[in-house]
């Protein structure tokens, strides 16, 4: 027997819930300068409840081979990749604003 969502009442493999979240929230994409001025690429906007964190961050990170973090509802990736991550989140279905 199928499980079925807690949100959407739809069995698993049905549920949209996931890409319904994705396309309602307003990802921010922006660098900041650091100590001794290494650049780091801020994407922000992310409801956590809906969206792994964690999971996304080590899919950005694969994506621009670079090293990173996720903390308080933002991702930090080293390095300037503010094009390929705009890239990679618009194919997963977000919608991204970038500075």
């Amino acid at each position: 027997m199928a499980t079925i969502c807690s949100v959407c009442g739809l069995p698993k493999e049905l549920c949209m819930c996931e890409e319904i979240a994705r396309e309602q929230q307003q990802i921010k994409i922006f660098t900041d300068t650091r100590r001794y001025g290494k650049i780091v690429t801020v994407v922000e906007g992310f409801d956590s409840a809906d969206i792994d964190l964690e999971e996304l961050a080590r899919k950005l990170k694969n994506k621009c081979a670079a090293g990173g973090t996720f903390k308080e509802g933002r991702i930090e990736l080293q390095g300037d990749h503010k094009k390929k991550v705009k890239e990679t989140l618009t194919e997963m279905g977000f919608t991204v604003d970038t500075r």
